[in-house]
């Protein structure tokens, strides 16, 4: 299994794409921004999107991949979400009024992207890759994945602060290659930090004491100008645990 990181910042700027994940060439884990940096070949190979939650720097370029790729697919990209995800995907951005809506196009009985509901902590299986929703703490309602093949694993916390249950679904599987969590404020914005539903270091750092695996850790959804800060002060919280920045682009063999 190939991931390659589209993008995972917390903003925008020269270089920094928002969050989305591809696993091999046929599965997103979000659309962020980061989609945009894909050919059009790239893009009619995408099948399924599992979105994490609703906040639009997760999934701002959706629309625009269904519209790319539109006369082109054969076959409708299946968009993955909680029910609550999915609504607000129909009621606020496919509504005719934002973007067209593309479940109906170019005709309701065979659309260029449809939408299928999953549900919290269950697993979905793809052509031999098991993709685990875990329910995480944000502000709306939101799911880390926990995404595994024969050959290894890794996770994703999605949009999250201080919580028990994410943890606890890792330490209950039997190994975790790889972790990649948010930490989206320094230290010194934790009030504002709790408020967004969003990790800093020392929320962080209490956690990640919380799993048993031993997995390289990469920190995502940093905030644009923080990120050194960020990382070094995740460095200072995790106890001896080894912890990078993640960058977009950056690829992982599992």
């Amino acid at each position: 299994m190939k991931l390659r990181v589209l993008g995972c910042s917390g903003g925008i700027g020269v270089g920094l794409r928002t969050t989305s994940l591809l696993i091999d060439d046929d599965i997103l884990i979000d659309a962020g921004s980061g989609v945009g940096d894909l050919t059009l070949a790239e893009m009619r190979n995408i099948r399924h999107i599992y979105l994490t939650h609703s906040h639009m720097d997760h999934f701002t370029f959706l629309p625009l991949l269904v519209d790319s790729i539109f006369d082109t697919t054969k076959d409708p990209i299946v968009v993955h979400g909680q029910v609550e995800t999915i609504e607000a995907l129909q009621q606020h951005i496919f509504n005719w009024i934002i973007w067209p809506d593309f479940a109906r196009l170019p005709t309701a009985e065979k659309p260029v992207m449809r939408y299928e509901i999953i549900e919290p902590n269950h697993r979905y299986e793809r052509e031999g890759r098991i993709l685990e929703t875990i329910t995480v703490n944000h502000i709306v309602p939101c799911i880390g994945y926990r995404v595994s093949c024969d050959t290894g694993s890794f996770a994703f916390s999605g949009d999250s602060t201080t919580q028990d249950h994410f943890w606890n679904v890792l330490n209950q599987r039997d190994s975790l290659d790889l972790l990649i969590v948010e930490a989206a404020f320094p230290n010194s914005e934790q009030e504002l930090s709790l408020k967004a539903g969003h990790y800093t270091p020392a929320l962080l750092g209490a956690d990640v004491a919380k799993l048993e695996h031993q997995p390289k850790i990469f920190i995502s959804h940093t905030k644009p100008g923080q990120e050194e800060l960020i990382v070094k002060e995740c460095e200072e919280a995790f106890a001896g645990r080894e912890v990078y920045r993640l960058f977009g682009g950056e690829e992982f063999t599992l």
